[in-house]
């Protein structure tokens, strides 16, 4: 049985991700795509549009420098526009390590996605990691 075109957008995705193609990212996200981060941390909050995820995207990996690593677990679906993936962090920033588990709850429509939840393991684990304090 082949796979859900939801879940393989989702794994092109992170896959893109981890090779570091953000253009290839973009032609995966609506123009209004928004990416909606927990927590408290120098990356906490909601980016809106492409720039501004891709930015953000792009700051994971200068805020750990280049040690910013996930690892795609599995992606369920609900054949309605949702895919939840869920993923191996790791990274380390300012002295500290970051190793737990995560997932993002995706809404794609057509083929694009539009919107992304982020979900952590331990949200004061990861906020402790992103603070500003060393």
């Amino acid at each position: 049985m082949a796979e859900h075109p939801n879940a393989h957008l989702v794994r092109e995705g992170y896959d893109a991700f981890v090779r570091g193609d953000m253009e290839a990212l973009r032609g995966m996200m609506a123009a209004d795509v928004t990416h909606h981060v927990p927590g408290t941390g120098v990356l906490s909050g909601d980016f809106k549009g492409q720039d501004a995820v891709l930015g953000m995207y792009r700051r994971l990996g200068e805020e750990t420098g280049g040690t910013f690593r996930v690892e795609l677990r599995r992606v369920l679906v609900d054949g309605r526009g949702h895919a939840v993936s869920l993923h191996h962090v790791t990274a380390d920033r300012m002295g500290r390590h970051l190793d737990q588990d995560g997932g993002i709850v995706f809404r794609i429509v057509g083929d694009r996605i539009t919107d992304l939840d982020e979900c952590v393991e331990d949200l004061g684990v990861v906020d402790d990691f992103w603070s500003e304090a060393a």
